[in-house]
This record gives structure tokens, sequence and C-alpha cells, in this order.
């Protein structure tokens, strides 16, 4: 499932174009923190994840480790459900599904995957050298992702995806059944 879970923990930080324990405050404003925020009983449960820098720099280099569990194996559909908030003073502002950015529901998490790695190709790097699964079905299992740098490109976003302090909240669910919930908080910083 990490394979998932790292796909939407990058989602969860608008970084593809459709999520990952201790537990930390999220009220906190500015800085990574993240906890699960699912039922007890949610079959998987992001056990550790680190981000650095902090803030986020776009365009720069991002440092992912990250361990996830799952007690059950999950296929398609893997229906997703982002929560994207953005700091504006003291308040918290909803931001809305735009282009596949904000605050969207992606109702296959694996056709997005199969439209990223198209079947049959091999998984990408990091992924392929620590056994983690890119496509459905997650076999139920523990997965570990070490810290990986991955590059993020200079990319045209949207002037309200840009420099600010945000809030994610996502959550996958297959036929109505909720299968993992996280939250985030982070900081972009656009060059």
């Amino acid at each position: 499932m990490v394979g998932a879970g790292l796909v939407l923990a990058l989602c969860a930080l608008q970084l593809c174009p459709a999520a990952l324990g201790g537990s930390r405050r999220l009220s906190k404003f500015g800085g990574f923190a993240w906890e699960n925020c699912g039922d007890k009983r949610d079959p998987v449960v992001l056990q550790s994840l680190s981000v650095a820098p902090d803030p986020i720099s776009i365009p720069g280099s991002l440092r992912v480790s990250a361990a996830v569990s799952s007690s059950k194996a999950m296929a398609s559909p893997l229906k997703a459900v982002l929560v994207v908030e953005k700091a504006l003073g003291d308040l918290w502002i909803q931001l809305p599904c735009i282009d596949q950015l904000g605050s969207c529901t992606y109702n296959d998490v694996c056709t997005i995957l199969d439209n990223l790695i198209p079947p049959g190709t091999t998984c990408p790097e990091p992924l392929l050298t620590y056994g983690i699964p890119c496509h459905c079905p997650f076999k139920a299992g523990s997965y570990s992702l070490p810290a990986s740098d991955f590059i993020l490109p200079d990319m045209e976003l949207p002037a309200w995806m840009t420099n600010g302090n945000y809030r994610v909240r996502a959550t996958v669910s297959n036929g109505g059944e909720e299968l993992a919930c996280v939250k985030l908080a982070f900081s972009l910083q656009s060059q």
C-alpha cells in the first residue's frame, strides 16, 4: 500500500495530476506535521513520515521517508478524497478543485496510477529498489521507503497554490469502506 500511500502523499502535496505513526498537532502554523485521522479499525496506517526541507521548495529537491502497514489487500476502485486548505491570516480557506488540483475527489487511484505508470512497466525508482508496488491490487503487509530524494520541477502553479501554509486531509476508501485517513500540514515556497 505504500506505493499508493506515497502517490497519495505526493498528490496531497499537489505534486501529481490527480496520502502516510506518531502523531503531531496539526494546528501548528507553518512547518511539517502529520497524523492518522481514521477510525482505529482502518486497515491502512501510516507508521512514519518525514519530509524535508521545511518549507517545501518548488522547484527543488524533496527528501521523503515513510512506513505504512496494511492489514488488508486493496483493489480497484480505490477512491481518494482530498480536502486542501490554505491559511489566509488566521483563517483556513478550503481550496476548490481546479484542473485536478486542490480539494478533489479521485474516483479510482488505481486508474490514475495506471495512467502515470502504464501496466507492464517497471515501477520507477526508488519504489523498485525497495519492493514497493505501484499498481493495484496492493497486498496486505508492511512497506518502508527509506529517505529518498525526489526532484520537484519548476511548475506553473496557480496563484492560489503558491507560497503559504497548507492543511490536507486525505481519505482512501473502497466500496464505501474507509481504508485510510491522513492529515498533513506543510508550507510551500515557490521560487
